[in-house]
């Protein structure tokens, strides 16, 4: 299961050329246009490229706006760039001007409604920027993609990343094609609502590790694991906010659990600090004075990409409002704060925990007032340990199927409260 926004975002023009230009995203680039079909899909109508031995730039020319993704590749060791097309009309492209960087390049129609450019690269080389321009006067709409020259070391390095990216999202892809919820509860309305919200996505890659593994791919992984599980004890019901590379404002994954009157919402992370010898995993709950230092540098983090917003209350006079929500915050956190002391306990003894593991900052994402809330950091990108438990399948399992009992005891705790009442 998947939860949508309910309106679409409007990001503008320069905004979005902006983006693209500050980050290269893996099989999910921005939108540049709405392409609901593969019939609105631009033709390529040119390309060309320009090497030196330092610096190429690819263009090509296109009937309007389109989507792009970008890939490095082995064997032989090359660049290829995807855009969504209905049709490339182009017979030959032309040789590559200059030599260098890039030896040359063929575009063709890789699959319907997607033209892959593919640059063979003479050296290692990286893409520095990449973005579309509309149509001017007599120029077409363009994609424009520059690369420099890199080192044999970095570029093996996004190689691997890149091959990591492509399998989650095919992982993603067979998961959402799969029913959602589990079949074996005779009574569905009695399973409680758990929302699982990989942090990041889309144009927000969160922290990176040295090897180039991205927090938006780390969290989507541990997430996806994490809803297989929780079905697969046919005693929840499980969404997430995003099932792919999606870009969602902290805003809307909070108004997705609100909306969806989730009983428990389970942000995931995997952040990076300056100290490389911080490790360890760690829950939080919402505290407008967050516990230390790190704890405000991981929360203001986080927070930046969105702005805040309010919550609308029901009519009446301003101090009767005030009050309602101050006591229902007031439950709701005391009810994150069980369920982030039964997550702790049961992954304790499964994996590494920071000290004081149970901590509250002022995380942006868990501002819901009638919705539990948590955020747990699964390790942190800037330590090297942690780096490569969180890239390790069977830590990942444990780690999966420890967060998942301390839900189940969280839940069963709950219950039990209610019937003594």
């Amino acid at each position: 299961m998947i939860f949508s926004p309910a309106a679409p975002r409007d990001t503008s023009a320069a905004v979005r050329v902006l983006f693209a230009a500050l980050m290269v995203l893996l099989f999910g680039a921005p939108a540049m246009a709405q392409l609901d079909t593969i019939e609105d899909y631009p033709d390529v109508i040119d390309a060309r490229v320009t090497s030196t031995p330092d610096r190429a730039r690819l263009v090509i020319d296109l009937s309007g706006p389109t989507e792009f993704a970008i890939v490095s590749l082995r064997e032989p060791d090359r660049i290829a760039v995807d855009v969504k097309a209905w049709q490339v009309n182009i017979s030959v492209p032309a040789d590559v001007a200059g030599t260098g960087l890039i030896s040359s390049f063929s575009i063709t129609m890789a699959e319907k409604g997607r033209a892959r450019t593919e640059l063979k690269l003479g050296k290692p080389g990286q893409v520095q920027q990449a973005y579309v321009l509309d149509a001017v006067d007599d120029q077409p709409a363009r994609l424009v993609v520059d690369m420099i020259g890199d080192t044999e070391e970095n570029f093996a390095a996004r190689v691997a990343a890149d091959a990591m990216a492509a399998r989650q999202r095919a992982e993603a892809e067979a998961a959402a094609s799969k029913p959602a919820l589990a079949t074996g509860n005779s009574d569905p309305g009695t399973r409680p609502l758990v929302v699982i919200d990989p942090g990041h996505g889309g144009i927000d890659n969160g922290a990176s590790a040295p090897n180039g593994v991205r927090e938006k791919a780390i969290t989507l992984a541990f997430a996806l694991d994490l809803q297989r599980v929780l079905i697969d004890t046919g005693h929840f019901d499980v969404a997430l906010t995003r099932e792919d590379d999606t870009y969602l404002t902290l805003n809307e994954r909070v108004a997705l659990a609100r909306q969806n009157k989730a009983d428990l919402f389970i942000s995931l992370h995997a952040d990076s600090f300056q100290e490389e010898e911080i490790r360890g995993a760690s829950v939080y709950t919402r505290d407008e004075k967050a516990t230390d230092i790190l704890d405000k540098v991981l929360a203001e983090g986080e927070n930046k990409f969105d702005m805040v917003a309010g919550f609308a209350l029901p009519n009446g006079p301003p101090e009767v409002s005030s009050i309602l929500l101050d006591l229902m915050r007031r439950e709701m956190r005391k009810s994150s704060f069980l369920a982030a002391q039964a997550i702790v306990k049961r992954l304790g003894p499964a994996v590494r925990l920071r000290r004081f593991p149970v901590r509250q900052a002022d995380f942006f994402v868990l501002q819901a007032p009638d919705v539990p809330s948590v955020l747990i950091e699964l390790g942190f990108l800037s330590n090297a340990s942690d780096i490569a438990n969180l890239q390790r399948s069977d830590w990942r399992e444990k780690a999966v199927s420890a967060l998942a009992e301390g839900i189940s005891d969280y839940f069963d705790a709950a219950r039990q409260t209610a019937a003594a009442e």
